[in-house]
């Protein structure tokens, strides 16, 4: 049972604060990208490029900038290790073990399944291209494409991703955002290619408990979106309720009168605040709407996908998390050629108080370095 009522407005400091966004620039060695997926449990991937990759924002914004090989050579030597987490993620590497029930279990997405049923005569050939020639992405086995090479390229990459989904393979790094894909055995390190599967008790509470201590506080529906956890209330919450009452977790009541709230229980119901950072669409503190909404009162949009006549805010829009609020949303672009990062558009959020042109500016200039670039020029 709850046993404190704290304020929504200690929980929101305590969910910034965890994310230990950095007050300046400053330049990260890899060792430090290591630990700060470690310490974010997972880093989501996109292909999106109109201002960095998502991964890229979301650790910059915490460590600095970094050089994008050092973290390339930690997922060929097995000490990172991408999987399907809340969405595609970079991962920690000892979740290997417990992303290993859904791998054995069958395809995480329905067509990698359809693809090796209906490709299945390609699986060998694939695994023993790379067993012979190393690291490979789906490039590497295009063929004519005209239905007669055995290397047409749609069922050749359906083939890889789905060997992938199932651990057989594991990327080994990517050349232009492209996968490179390996043997697990050659990637993933012995040990835990040989530990057993833990149970389902036992991963659902490590993920819970690695939520809970990434985020800071999280509601239980929110600790089943940040994993994307199907199966519900009844799959999950129990195992909240054991980590509680063996004295890792808290349950908190908060003072909006809205469902409880997890912390680890040794935390401190409060936090520092941040300084103005423009935040990737995709970082981990914007994942649960419904919790954002909450903690913040902001309705987080991404408009990346619609049509342009459709967009109220932008292509490619950054939230500006300034202290414990969020206080507008910049539609950037970043020019490389021109070493410019574009601020397109701006719209403060309603009622916000201060200066925020300010504080943009800010969180712009410092955007701007760690991307390599020479100016902020507003539209």
């Amino acid at each position: 049972m709850a046993t404190t009522t704290v304020s929504i407005a200690a929980i929101r400091r305590l969910a910034v604060s965890t994310q230990a966004y950095a007050p300046r620039f400053r330049r990260a060695r890899p060792d430090e990208v290591e630990q700060a997926i470690r310490r974010l449990s997972a880093v989501q991937l996109d292909s999106i490029t109109a201002v960095d990759r998502a991964h890229r924002l979301t650790l910059s914004s915490r460590i600095g900038t970094y050089a994008e090989q050092g973290l390339q050579d930690l997922l060929t030597s097995g000490r990172v290790f991408e999987y399907w987490a809340h969405e595609a993620c970079l991962l920690p590497i000892e979740l290997w073990p417990h992303c290993r029930r859904t791998m054995e279990g069958g395809a995480h997405w329905s067509f990698h399944e359809r693809a090796m049923r209906e490709y299945g005569d390609l699986v060998e050939p694939v695994l023993e291209r790379i067993r012979s020639e190393g690291p490979l992405g789906s490039r590497d086995f295009e063929g004519a494409g005209d239905g007669t090479d055995m290397w047409n390229w749609k069922p050749a990459k359906a083939v890889l991703e789905a060997l992938w989904d199932k651990g057989l393979l594991a990327v080994a790094g990517r050349q232009s955002f492209q996968r490179r894909y390996d043997l697990a055995e050659r990637v993933i390190p012995r040990a835990l290619l040989d530990a057993p599967v833990p149970d389902e008790d036992e991963t659902l509470r490590t993920l819970a408990l690695l939520a809970v201590r990434a985020r800071g506080a999280l509601t239980e529906p929110a600790i089943r979106e940040h994993w994307r956890l199907k199966g519900g209330r009844a799959r999950l919450h129990h195992h909240v309720l054991a980590l509680v009452d063996e004295g890792l977790l808290r349950e908190v009541d908060v003072d909006d009168g809205g469902p409880p709230f997890y912390v680890d229980a040794e935390v401190e119901l409060d936090g520092a605040p941040a300084p103005p950072v423009l935040l990737c669409p995709f970082d981990n503190l914007l994942w649960d709407r419904t919790l954002l909404e909450r903690l913040f009162g902001f309705r987080h949009v991404i408009e990346v996908y619609k049509r342009e006549h459709e967009r109220q805010y932008g292509y490619y829009v950054l939230p500006l998390l300034a202290g414990d609020r969020i206080v507008g949303r910049a539609d950037l672009k970043a020019d490389r050629a021109e070493g410019v990062l574009h601020v397109r558009r701006f719209h403060p959020e309603p009622g916000v108080r201060g200066n925020v042109v300010a504080k943009l500016e800010r969180a712009a200039a410092r955007l701007a370095r760690v991307l390599g670039l020479e100016e902020v020029r507003h539209a």
